[in-house]
């Protein structure tokens, strides 16, 4: 006789491999997983957000020298500048492309560009207005404007309440070997040297005449007084810029802006970092 399982023996038998599935799953839920294993190293942070239409230098152009003197102490005020929680070169993505389209036309001539500032938040350059109000805060007079008088530099065109920086496509830079040695690290110990004199800081670029932010009559596009080599050094590095669509500004060999800027009359304030 065939055996013909009662109503209550086939439940059971239907239940049973429904049971070892939700059991499977509750120990499956409750084992730990690799994520949870204490020796793991933790995760990345996230990387920072620009706001639209800025970019980081260094994903564009890795190979780049940056060399951002406000994110330290040696620059003209002598300390870290405001809105500068990093040394990082921040630009708009039409200047960083620009830029990085220059530097591999110098990297083909045995050269690179060297950054000193880019993206400048107004905070920093609300920093400068307060410095140069407070006559008394001199410590880097000796290296950076030692035959100015700090009450003029407003109207110099040395320090200004409004920036190009803030709107993201200016720049400030230099030209280097590509085998120069490393950026030296700044001894604050040292006796400050005259930014436009013979004995001036040597950060491995090349002779343009003065330091970075020297405030100074030599600094000036068509400055009289300085060798014919870095005359010669400031003509090919405005030569290139301009081709690749940036104008100088007149009083700093160094300042650079995007013609075609995306941002004219915007003026941004998120930090450096």
């Amino acid at each position: 006789m065939r055996y013909r399982p009662t109503m209550a023996a086939a439940a059971h038998m239907l239940l049973r491999p429904l049971t070892a599935l939700l059991l499977a799953g509750v120990i499956a839920a409750c084992a730990p997983t690799d994520s949870a294993d204490p020796t793991d190293p933790p995760p990345s942070p996230p990387a920072s957000q620009l706001p639209a239409g800025f970019v980081h230098l260094r994903d564009l152009a890795p190979s780049v020298v940056q060399d951002i003197r406000y994110a330290g102490s040696h620059n003209f005020m002598g300390r870290p500048i405001a809105g500068y929680q990093a040394g990082e070169c921040v630009l708009t993505r039409p200047a960083a492309q620009a830029l990085a389209a220059a530097d591999a036309e110098f990297r083909r001539q045995g050269l690179t560009l060297q950054i000193f500032d880019c993206y400048r938040p107004q905070r920093a350059v609300d920093d400068f207005a307060a410095w140069a109000q407070d006559l008394g805060q001199t410590q880097m007079r000796a290296e950076f404007y030692p035959r100015v008088d700090k009450r003029v530099l407003f109207d110099a065109g040395y320090i200004a309440r409004r920036s190009g920086h803030s709107r993201g496509s200016t720049v400030d830079l230099t030209l280097r070997p590509i085998d120069a040695p490393p950026l030296p690290r700044w001894n604050a110990t040292q006796p400050l040297a005259d930014c436009a004199g013979p004995d001036r800081y040597q950060d491995g670029s090349l002779d343009f005449g003065t330091g970075y932010d020297c405030f100074d009559e030599k600094s000036h596009h068509g400055a009289a007084g300085i060798t014919p080599t870095a005359t010669r050094n400031r003509a090919l590095l405005a030569e290139v810029l301009s081709r690749h669509g940036f104008k100088p500004y007149a009083q700093e060999w160094w300042h650079y802006t995007l013609r075609e800027e995306p941002f004219t009359d915007e003026y941004f304030d998120f930090p450096v970092e």
